[in-house]
């Protein structure tokens, strides 16, 4: 079969976007800030029904003013309390109605060299990181939560890939996401659900942009060099949730997706 008549075939004037999300209902966490907060706006500009959580009711409440399109519904939680969320998903979706799509992106960030990190802090991170993760996966399975067929996307950090100093505890939860995406990946796949996970390297947010106003130039200047297509955007980070959660990777599960401008190249 030639080129031209391939493109004939698979490739209309008329087809619907790929990344078209019109009529599913997206969970997400960390929706009060961040990229959980750009990615329920950026998503519901694809027509998803955002379903957010987050902490802080104030800023979800701002969140939620920020979507476009109708049917969204927010839901004031923290995610420590890790052993009751699969039974809250299903109060959850008595609202909602099936989830199509879950996004993990809610996630705490620790700088602490290896000589002050103490257990309580690696437990904190561990349980928000990786255990959530873990029961938010359980709950999401169970009958009547989840759409058929649905997807899960974990995020993750390069950080999980690739060694940094002080990093460490932040480091093995990440990199725990990409091997839970494998795992969950083949298990699920009998049940219709796809699992997988994005490791975002450096992405300008309102927050890291106060870190970036802080450092001195020539550490900025390290910074961009390592990332050889420079900074990434909260947006590029959402074109791959998109892409994940839509019926453009149907056939993707238990992978990690790589978004960082070249830095783990």
């Amino acid at each position: 079969m030639t080129l031209s008549v391939w493109s004939k075939i698979n490739f209309r004037p008329d087809m619907p976007s790929p990344l078209d999300l019109t009529g599913r209902t997206i969970l997400i966490t960390g929706a009060s800030s961040g990229l959980g907060k750009f990615a329920c706006s950026y998503l519901s500009r694809l027509g998803a029904r955002i379903a957010a959580t987050g902490r802080d009711e104030a800023r979800l409440a701002e969140t939620m003013s920020e979507l476009s399109g109708e049917g969204h519904s927010s839901f004031v939680r923290d995610l420590t309390p890790v052993d009751d969320l699969p039974s809250w998903l299903r109060t959850v979706v008595q609202t909602t109605g099936p989830l199509h799509g879950l996004v993990h992106s809610a996630g705490l960030v620790l700088t602490a060299p290896l000589k002050i990190l103490t257990a309580e802090k690696l437990r904190e991170v561990q349980t928000i990181n990786v255990d959530a993760a873990v029961m938010l996966a359980k709950g999401f399975r169970q009958k009547g939560v989840a759409a058929q067929p649905a997807s899960m996307v974990f995020m993750s950090s390069v950080a999980g890939m690739r060694g940094e100093p002080a990093l460490a505890a932040y480091s093995a939860t990440k990199g725990a996401l990409i091997a839970l995406s494998r795992s969950l990946g083949r298990e699920l796949a009998r049940e219709n659900i796809r699992v997988n996970c994005i490791s975002a390297g450096f992405v300008r947010t309102a927050m890291s942009e106060k870190m970036i106003a802080q450092m001195p130039p020539d550490s900025l200047d390290k910074l961009v060099s390592a990332h050889p297509l420079g900074l990434g955007t909260a947006e590029d980070v959402a074109n791959a949730m998109a892409f994940l959660l839509s019926d453009a990777s149907r056939w993707i599960t238990g992978s990690n997706l790589v978004v960082d401008g070249g830095y783990t190249s």
